[in-house]
């Protein structure tokens, strides 16, 4: 009987067998189990019984006439052993069942694409029908849609009856002038209150000028006492704090307040609605999708994002175009209500709360189904549930715009979409491989380190010999 511990070298246990059985330490030697099959001579070898001993034969120069059937069987015990301590089968097992789960994810993937690409062909059909019926041109066979113009027909901007009596002096001085000499013309004063306003002919600066005009056209500016330069640098944090997604960007802000806006004018609300209510309005509208990540709010409790934890998965980005924007106006730079009292801050701040809320997609139908029920025995008193469908209309307004402003929010819309689909293509498909990756790393370093001991001991008996 020869009891070894775990943690002995092969070369130990071989030494071991050899004085059990009365030969020379130095003698080479086989080890076979009762069938006759080779057994690897190691501290992980299976434990044998009286029933099934094992047999020790001392290799001579004879029996080493077969040395490729020898060699055989040594890998063979070699992939055996190495198969048990890493469990390869396993390992096969595992990443079989991964792929195949893979395939079908990208193939369910794979389908919603098609639906898209479904979709897309569906409203080209619906453009043509209708451009059909309505004798347009602007779907003509073979043709494309008339490219737009960048900039509308009418001027922007109009300079003030001083500027231009200076201009006509010769001793007009070009370092005295500033960008604040020219106004909005009256062409775009009377646009900007229209639904069919081009959002596309602006750029940032000059829609930041359009929003600025609104406050003091609505006497937002004047009725609470705002200091102008308070609310340029407000405008300007807002901006900044919108990001460049595809469609939830600092222009989509633009379209939704400008729209909020007309329907101010066309709808006469100052007449029905205190001017409390009209600068809660304007106001949610202009922060209502502060700093969008570009991804939804399924996405977001989904994948677990920090957003959805921090909200408990109710109204998660909402919940954080709220924060941000008063995040902003905790600056005393950017605070364009810090000239009111406390009662009239709250009650701003809760409106605009509950006008930002009701932008959830999650809860049109709850929202819309309310309204339904009040529609009948309509009644202004209920300003607040008006409120809320106010601003839902004009989050969703770019379907009432004219066709040329309202087609390119599509696009926007579907790369939105896109590069929120991706990224979960990505992580499906590319994680196994990152795991398997990680698990050949280790294996190997496992490897590599028993390697770098068995080279170890092997030197120090080499050295150990050379000093007998």
């Amino acid at each position: 009987q020869v009891v070894f511990s775990r943690f002995c070298s092969p070369c130990d246990i071989k030494e071991l067998f050899c004085t059990a059985t009365g030969l020379s330490r130095n003698t080479s030697i086989s080890l076979l189990d009762s069938t006759g099959a080779m057994v690897s001579i190691d501290p992980t070898m299976p434990n044998n019984s009286e029933r099934l001993p094992y047999k020790v034969v001392p290799v001579i120069g004879g029996q080493l006439a077969d040395k490729e059937e020898l060699f055989q069987n040594v890998l063979t015990q070699v992939a055996e052993q190495f198969s048990r301590a890493f469990k390869i089968n396993e390992l096969k097992t595992e990443v079989t069942n991964r792929l195949a789960m893979l395939e079908k994810r990208v193939e369910l993937e794979g389908m919603k694409v098609v639906e898209i690409e479904k979709c897309r062909s569906d409203i080209k059909k619906l453009r043509e029908e209708m451009a059909s019926r309505n004798n347009s041109s602007f779907m003509e066979d073979n043709k494309k849609l008339t490219p737009r113009r960048d900039v509308p027909s009418y001027p922007k901007y109009m300079l003030s009856p001083q500027t231009i009596d200076a201009l006509r002096k010769p001793a007009f001085d070009v370092w005295l002038w500033e960008s604040n000499e020219y106004h909005l013309s009256q062409e775009t004063v009377e646009a900007l209150k229209q639904p069919f306003f081009d959002v596309w002919q602006w750029e940032a600066n000059e829609m930041l000028s359009c929003l600025e005009h609104m406050y003091h056209d609505l006497g937002l500016v004047k009725d609470f006492n705002m200091n102008p330069i308070t609310l340029k640098r407000w405008l300007l944090c807002i901006h900044d704090n919108y990001r460049n997604n595809p469609f939830h960007n600092f222009r989509h802000c633009f379209c939704v307040t400008q729209m909020m806006y007309s329907m101010i004018y066309l709808c006469s609300l100052q007449e029905k609605f205190t001017q409390v209510d009209i600068l809660i309005l304007m106001t949610a509208a202009v922060c209502h999708d502060l700093d969008h990540p570009g991804y939804n709010n399924t996405y977001q409790i989904n994948a677990r994002t920090e957003l959805a934890v921090r909200y408990n998965d109710i109204s998660p980005l909402e919940n954080h175009h709220c924060a941000v924007a008063f995040q902003i106006f905790s600056q005393p730079d950017c605070n364009i209500f810090g000239n009111m009292d406390p009662e009239a801050f709250k009650q701003i701040r809760q409106g605009t709360i509950t006008l930002i809320l009701a932008t959830d997609m999650a809860r049109h139908g709850e929202i819309l189904e309310s309204f339904k029920q009040k529609v009948d025995n309509f009644d202004y008193a209920n300003e607040e549930h008006l409120k809320m469908v106010l601003i839902k209309c004009c989050d969703i307004s770019n379907e009432v715009r004219p066709m040329e402003v309202a087609e390119p929010w599509v696009d926007c819309l579907l790369e939105e979409y896109f590069m929120q689909l991706f990224p979960q293509i990505e992580e499906v498909m590319v994680q196994p491989l990152r795991e398997s990756r990680d698990r050949y790393e280790e294996l190997k370093q496992i490897d590599d380190a028993m390697n770098e001991v068995q080279k170890k001991k092997s030197e120090n008996l080499t050295m150990g010999g050379k000093k007998k």
